[in-house]
């Protein structure tokens, strides 16, 4: 199965809270996805560069309120685009 920026998004909001500062790791989110880390790591650097999750010094990850919001709307498809892939030209 390809895990996707939504699945960890979505997993990454049940296993944190952006307003208590909730957070979780790495190793709980890939167990979680049963998916392998490096994969969960790209997608989560997807996220944060799109201010949908942060990270802290430690490595502990929490969802942002930006992504609890868009997870909030329950849209059938969501796409997230990195800020660095779009063409400024």
């Amino acid at each position: 199965m390809s895990v996707t920026r939504r699945d960890v998004l979505e997993e990454l909001d049940r296993q944190s809270d952006a307003s208590a500062g909730e957070r979780t790791s790495v190793e709980s989110l890939t167990d979680a996805l049963a998916a392998d880390e490096r994969t969960v790591r790209k997608q989560l650097d997807g996220l944060v560069s799109c201010e949908l999750a942060d990270i802290d010094a430690d490595g502990q990850i929490r969802i942002t309120v930006t992504g609890e919001e868009l997870l909030a709307l329950d849209l059938d498809e969501m796409i997230v685009v990195d800020p660095e892939a779009i063409d400024r030209g």
